[in-house]
């Protein structure tokens, strides 16, 4: 014969072990929504990298220290 004691302690890790599953289904959700977020920031930044490098090779003098006094307009 089982004891109401024994009964209440299966009922009690059925429910805990329910919630743990249910916990664990939430948890696997997010993590594929984080891994599709963080494949698609890493496909931007490989894009914006790419543009970076782009208009870096259209300026002539980048890389080059320029001095803030030669952007001053004629009249200062």
């Amino acid at each position: 014969m089982v004891s109401n004691t024994s009964m209440e302690m299966n009922a009690l890790n059925e429910q805990r072990l329910h919630d743990l599953e249910i916990k664990a289904s939430y948890l696997e959700d997010t993590v594929d929504q984080l891994d599709s977020i963080i494949i698609r920031q890493q496909a931007q930044i490989e894009l914006l990298i790419r543009e970076v490098t782009h208009l870096k090779q259209q300026t002539p003098d980048a890389g080059v220290a320029r001095n803030l006094r030669d952007d001053l307009p004629p009249h200062y």
